[in-house]
């Protein structure tokens, strides 16, 4: 098609005329090249015109693929409108906001790509890609939120897919999102808890431990008990947007697969589905609080109490947005040289930690090392 359009736009700057008992007859199997020798007035061979056509039975195969699965048209545009009616008007506003945020990232760019342009160094390879590149390709997913955060994490957990300077890039996705404002935490809590916010705490630090795509997490401690808790709290509009965003993956992946059937085989649409549904589990707190109580109790079960830990959910102050539970202190598995310095066996201490986590982690479920 390509090729076609191209031979077009030369035909449509250089005219030329071609009597049709001239050419000759091209054989029905197509994929060769025809070149028709045009003769001007006299047989000046000097002005001769060469005219090449490549033809291809890619478009009459596409068409019959697309005619062989009409039956399955009423079925896709079915799919597509109720997909479109249940994201509603918050598909366009995420358009918005797409369009806003790569303008803002794009502005960004050319604003820093003017300022090295005329330096003695020159243009850094990395500003060479635009917002190709793993800088700015990671600030445009932080700009377009949640889905797209967490697009980013997947990233920079597949060092075997991606190329190791997006890897290293897209580690600043995790807990590292940009914080809501304390005081829209603050009318969260209030909202869910339907009591005021000092009969259960005794205070609330402002300054989150940390930001993450679709969650923010502050200390605090209990009013009752005195105990030094963290408060987990969904950000606001996150659920309306992850349903915007995925129904919008979505609906491309079924485009996709009806245009080209090959596509059936990797089961994208049901991939797509799978990663919607685990995605959207992830905003009901209620169900990580069940699945961190079932896996205490696996783990005392399993007489794995002195290895790992599980955070003991407060019920009385936690919703399907809020989830308090117990602080506990520690440092990151990647973090070698901390976990050297507090035990004699760091090996052993991963190795544990591993074993415990791939036999039986739940889904969404919290696991701490004792070290």
């Amino acid at each position: 098609m390509a090729a076609t359009a191209a031979a077009r736009g030369t035909a449509s700057r250089s005219p030329l005329l071609i009597h049709h008992h001239r050419l000759p007859q091209v054989p029905a199997g197509g994929g060769g090249s025809l070149r028709v020798g045009a003769l001007g007035a006299g047989r000046d061979w000097r002005r001769r015109v060469r005219v090449f056509a490549r033809y291809s039975s890619q478009p009459q195969d596409f068409s019959s693929r697309l005619q062989d699965r009409a039956g399955e048209l009423p079925k896709l545009v079915e799919d597509l409108l109720q997909t479109s009616i249940s994201t509603g008007p918050r598909g366009a506003f995420r358009m918005a906001q797409g369009i806003q945020a790569l303008l803002g990232v794009g502005g960004e760019w050319l604003n820093d790509f003017s300022k090295t342009a005329n330096t003695s160094e020159g243009i850094p390879a990395q500003m060479r890609l635009g917002l190709l590149s793993p800088l700015y390709l990671r600030r445009l997913f932080e700009r377009m939120g949640a889905t797209y955060i967490k697009l980013g994490q997947f990233i920079a957990s597949a060092p075997t897919f991606f190329p190791a300077e997006y890897v290293e890039e897209f580690q600043n996705c995790f807990d590292r999102a940009p914080p809501v404002p304390y005081s829209e935490i603050e009318s969260i809590l209030r909202e869910e808890l339907q009591r005021p916010l000092d009969s259960v705490y005794e205070y609330i630090d402002p300054v989150p431990i940390a930001s993450a795509s679709i969650a923010q997490v502050h200390g605090a401690r209990l009013k009752s008990s005195q105990k030094d808790v963290v408060i987990k709290v969904l950000k606001p509009g996150i659920e309306d947007t992850l349903v915007a965003d995925l129904n919008f993956i979505y609906l491309v992946a079924r485009v996709l697969e009806f245009l080209s059937p090959e596509l059936e085989r990797t089961s994208l649409v049901a991939i797509i589905k799978d990663i919607k549904e685990s995605m959207l589990e992830e905003v009901d707190f209620r169900k990580e609080a069940v699945n961190m109580e079932a896996f205490q109790r696996y783990i005392e079960a399993m007489g794995f109490d002195r290895q790992a830990k599980s955070p003991f959910v407060y019920q009385h102050c936690s919703t399907k947005r809020v989830l308090t539970m117990e602080r506990l202190y520690g440092v990151p598995l990647t973090d070698l040289d901390s976990i050297r310095s507090l035990v004699p066996d760091p090996e052993l201490t991963l190795v544990t930690a591993l074993n415990v986590w791939y036999v039986s982690l739940p889904p969404a479920a919290s696991v701490y090392l004792l070290v």
